[in-house]
């Protein structure tokens, strides 16, 4: 484009803006927009009891965690290798308040961690063998490797080795003792030349049949350790135990019964724990925990303000008459949709940020307030949701710009983006449909774009209800924020395409 086009384009561009801030109605719904955001997020997270909230321990990467395990263990200074054969693995759960049967969550844990400390949160790398999911090396929380499948028993003793070579972890894993192989290897940035390690043992909840579907009930597992064999700089004289954190023998509305302890059994010992040690991921509704998107769960409201502004920033010129006018102060059609786009996109965007930038940390301080803990991301997360919302609000403007040149009706274009827009995301995230057609949604609709607000990450070695209900979508952020801009492209080149050939 040549600078006298360029120039062209910016009086084009000027012209539209000037338009649109010189009609009251829609400068001050865009303002209404991101206030209704707002508002409606700070309503929708009011409820809680006086007093503060909870706070939830923070992994290295920012993110919200769960730390809680038992743990005998010694201090080792500079490099080192811990080896122990794990025995057995077995447990009980809850099956009402003050009963228990036996049995072991999936991902119930017994093995070996070297740790920065005792502090929750605090950095770390384990080798474990779990009740379902076989031999796993998991560090800082968010990473897990896949090591031999299989369960432990009297009969299939599991031997795991953890080294230290600086800020390296390895993991590795033996059937027999004597042949090795490697499961996985973490560095762990600023790792302190002293370091606890030891072995532990932690369980989530477990999934249980109720008479309404299914639900999460406490679990407790015991783990049996033989064989301990140390090289390196380890503190001389006896194990110390301790329980991390309080999840030992308590994981939901009520307790096991059971709590954490670690006896000496001959050579080794026998070590009863609960909880996990894993990133925090939300939980169903009704957990308590609250995340940065149940603060912008007013951008529904938000951008059906905007997708009425910018369906009525094209179809008032059609309903006027004022069309004709348009296009003939520009000839070049495809350019006056473009800087339309421009105007109501960058009104959308900045409205969706600066009103998601207010909402989050408003939110969160009134949550705590309230009572109810606040799940901890990146700020890389908290920064792609924030502008994700203004980014939301404005493809929806420019899909409300395309339909409405398209159709050429106001009432028409806004029922038609909404529809295919709000309306799938309250359906999928309100429980209505079954999770199969909630996803369903969510990928193939315009709504899937709602997922750029996502914070919650699904993590495998985590159970818990992820579906749209809870916060979860099919689709990752971008992925679901591209779907929606597909959408718009092909309703915004649609709108040039018959802008060129049939107005006059």
């Amino acid at each position: 484009m040549s600078t006298a086009g360029l120039g062209a384009f910016g009086a084009l561009l000027h012209a539209e803006w000037t338009k649109f801030r010189t009609v009251r109605g829609w400068w001050v719904s865009s303002v209404g927009a991101a206030l209704v955001l707002c508002l409606v997020g700070l309503l929708a997270t009011a409820a809680g009891n006086e007093g503060s909230g909870p706070s939830l321990p923070v992994g290295p990467g920012g993110e919200a965690v769960n730390d809680d395990f038992s743990f005998v263990h010694r201090s080792l200074t500079g490099d080192g290798t811990i080896t122990v054969a794990v025995t057995s693995l077995t447990g009980v759960i809850a099956s009402e308040p003050g009963r228990t049967r036996p049995g072991l969550a999936p991902w119930a844990k017994a093995g070996i961690i070297v740790k920065d400390g005792l502090t929750q949160g605090s950095s770390y790398a384990a080798v474990m063998v779990t009740a379902e999911r076989g031999v796993r090396m998991q560090y800082d929380y968010t990473h897990d490797v896949a090591g031999a499948a299989g369960a432990v028993s009297g009969s299939s003793p599991r031997w795991l080795r953890l080294r230290r070579t600086g800020d390296v972890l390895t993991g590795y894993a033996s059937g027999d003792g004597r042949t090795w192989r490697e499961v996985g290897t973490a560095r762990l940035a600023g790792l302190p030349d002293t370091v606890q390690a030891g072995m532990f043992v932690t369980s989530p909840a477990a999934e249980q049949a109720t008479g309404t579907g299914s639900g999460l009930v406490p679990a407790v597992a015991t783990g049996a350790f033989a064989r301990i064999a140390l090289n390196g700089a380890w503190t001389s004289g006896s194990w110390e135990y301790r329980q991390v954190g309080d999840g030992a023998g308590v994981s939901g509305s009520y307790t096991t019964g059971v709590k954490g302890t670690a006896v000496r059994s001959g050579s080794g010992f026998t070590v009863t724990g609960a909880g996990d040690i894993a990133p925090v991921v939300g939980g169903p509704a009704g957990s308590g925990v609250r995340t940065v998107e149940n603060f912008l769960v007013g951008a529904f409201a938000g951008l059906v303000v905007v997708v009425v502004v910018a369906a009525g920033y094209i179809t008032a010129e059609y309903r006027r008459g004022l069309i004709g006018l348009t296009l003939a102060a520009s000839p070049r059609r495809g350019r006056v949709l473009v800087a339309k786009a421009l105007v109501v996109g960058g009104v959308g965007f900045v409205a969706g940020t600066v009103a998601a930038a207010l909402t989050v940390p408003l939110g969160g301080r009134r949550s705590r307030a309230g009572g109810f803990p606040v799940l901890t991301v990146s700020v890389g997360t908290e920064v792609r949701v924030v502008v994700g919302t203004g980014l939301l609000l404005a493809a929806a403007a420019v899909l409300a710009l395309g339909v409405g040149t398209v159709l050429r009706r106001g009432a028409l274009a806004i029922t038609v983006v909404v529809a295919g827009t709000v309306l799938p995301y309250l359906l999928a995230t309100a429980s209505v449909l079954p999770g199969g057609a909630a996803e369903w949604l969510l990928r193939v609709t315009p709504a899937a774009g709602f997922a750029v607000q996502q914070s919650v990450v699904r993590y495998e070695q985590v159970m818990t209800d992820y579906s749209p209900s809870s916060g979860y979508f099919p689709l990752s952020p971008w992925a679901g924020f591209g779907v929606l801009c597909g959408y718009a492209a092909v309703a915004f080149g649609t709108g040039v395409v018959l802008l060129r050939r049939r107005d006059v």
